[in-house]
């Protein structure tokens, strides 16, 4: 495990993480931290000031001219401030200005050469904080290889942050949220705090909400959000961000769960949980009895030369377990997934052992 440290000294278990997508002048600068530090109880304010974008034709910030812009929101409002950085002489300039807090985007975490990089510039630098986006491409390892250059270039303070994959398909969000990752980084990697980016996950203000609150159920520390005056004006992701008043109603709708431990002191709970726990142990029993069953019907295949796939079963196997799902009140899509996964895993099962079986070598 590696030594991380909160990238914050505060009690609270959730950080909020907010403001605009990239400065875009002074005004609207400091409109936003204003509004932000006096009406919400943001613990950073953020901001993009060197924008990776697609098209060298798209807004891709103003540069280091920010830099002492937001030292001064730091000082006046009493806050701290965070900025995206892709190379190392963008931390050099940030540290020279004063900046302590950094993040990596998507399109620099899939590089470990650029995360390499910027992570021997940080070597000594032993107060600044580091989050890491996760990569563009599901790539958990190469995640936490991230992690894993800073902290032996010395950085203890380190978050991750999840914004989801860009899959080129088209699909409801601007990322696929792939929640299973997410889960699987919280459960590999425990001792690196997660914080939601739900801006990039949806794409459109209107899906904020249910990404943030999906989230917040899958026990993230936090949110970054992306907030401004006047969104529809914004020069960069006007639709994902939110207005001052829209992060308001947005707080106000959530439901941040406690981050009490449950597992300790909640009778109630525990007795739903050792209910499951024999209702899954009978359950991968009855597998493994129909996982026995397979292979003897693999055989019996092989033996008289009966092809594995035989569609009319499954088609009347799967249309009585979705009768039989119907009467029991069961989520139908659910129980189809589940079917489909069965059906998938015991072809191939039944393949593997003919295959086996079969394996002499051609003369």
């Amino acid at each position: 495990m590696l030594p991380i440290k909160p990238i914050l000294n505060s009690k609270k278990s959730f950080l909020l993480i907010a403001g605009p997508c990239s400065a875009e002048n002074k005004k609207q600068l400091f409109e936003t931290a204003q509004l932000l530090t006096k009406t919400s109880q943001i613990d950073m304010f953020r901001c993009g000031i060197w924008k990776p974008r697609s098209s060298p034709d798209s807004f891709e910030g103003i540069g280091k001219k920010a830099l002492p812009w937001l030292k001064e929101i730091e000082t006046n409002y009493k806050i701290p401030v965070c900025i995206e950085i892709a190379t190392a002489k963008h931390l050099e300039l940030a540290i020279k200005a004063g900046i302590q807090h950094f993040w990596l985007g998507a399109r620099t975490s899939v590089n470990p050469f650029s995360v390499q990089e910027i992570a021997s510039a940080s070597q000594g630098l032993e107060n600044i904080s580091i989050m890491i986006k996760n990569p563009v491409s599901p790539d958990l390892r190469l995640w936490y290889g991230n992690f894993e250059r800073f902290a032996k270039a010395g950085i203890q303070k380190m978050a991750a942050i999840y914004r989801g994959f860009a899959t080129g398909k088209i699909q409801l969000y601007r990322n696929d949220p792939a929640w299973k990752f997410l889960i699987e980084f919280k459960r590999v990697y425990k001792e690196i705090p997660v914080y939601c980016d739900p801006s990039h996950i949806a794409g459109k203000r209107k899906y904020l909400y249910e990404i943030a609150q999906k989230s917040l159920l899958l026990d993230v520390d936090g949110l970054m959000i992306e907030v401004h005056p006047t969104p529809n004006k914004a020069l960069s992701d006007k639709e994902q961000q939110l207005s001052l008043s829209g992060l308001d109603k947005l707080l106000n709708k959530l439901i941040i769960p406690s981050k009490n431990d449950v597992n300790t002191d909640n009778n109630t709970l525990k007795k739903y949980r050792e209910h499951l726990d024999i209702i899954d142990n009978e359950l991968f029993h009855l597998l493994a009895k129909r996982f026995d069953i397979i292979k003897e019907i693999a055989l019996y295949k092989k033996e008289n030369k009966i092809a594995v796939l035989q569609i009319h079963r499954w088609d009347e196997v799967r249309n009585n377990i979705l009768q039989t799902a119907t009467q029991l009140n069961m989520d139908v899509s659910l129980v189809e997934m589940i079917l489909s996964l069965l059906h998938e895993t015991s072809i191939q099962y039944q393949e593997q052992i003919i295959r086996k079986l079969s394996s002499e070598p051609l003369t």
